[in-house]
C-alpha cells in the first residue's frame, strides 16, 4: 500500500502540537516528519499557516466582534422565536374563527 493511500488527517489542534515540537523542544523536522508520517513540505505549510494566523490569538478586537455577533445572534434568536409564537396564536385564531364561520353559514344558511 503506497504512503499516499494511508494518508492520515491531522485536527489543528494535533498539529499545533507536531509544530510545538519543533519550535519548543528543538526536534530536528526530518526526526517529527519521520514519527508522523508526513512531509517536510507539508510541515513547512502548517507552520507557515501557523505564523500567518497567530496574531488572531492577540486581537482583542476579534474577539469583541465575535461577542457582538453572538449577543446579535441570540437576540435574533429570541425575536424569531417571539414571532413564532405570535404567528402561531394567530393561526389557532384563524382556524377558530373559521369553524364559528363554518357554523354560523351552516345555521343561517
Amino acid at each position: 500500500m503506497s504512503s499516499h493511500n494511508s494518508r492520515r488527517k491531522y485536527t489543528p489542534a494535533q498539529k499545533v502540537i507536531i509544530i510545538k515540537k519543533h519550535l519548543l523542544e528543538n526536534i530536528p523536522v526530518s526526526k517529527i516528519c519521520a514519527e508522523y508520517g508526513i512531509n517536510p513540505n507539508l510541515f513547512y505549510k502548517w507552520q507557515k499557516e501557523f505564523f500567518d494566523n497567530g496574531q488572531r490569538a492577540f486581537e482583542k478586537e476579534n474577539r469583541a466582534t465575535v461577542a457582538k455577533y453572538e449577543k446579535e445572534i441570540s437576540t435574533l434568536k429570541d425575536k424569531l422565536k417571539k414571532k413564532n409564537e405570535v404567528l402561531s396564536e394567530l393561526m389557532e385564531e384563524h382556524i377558530s374563527l373559521k369553524k364559528v364561520l363554518g357554523r354560523y353559514k351552516l345555521c343561517v344558511g
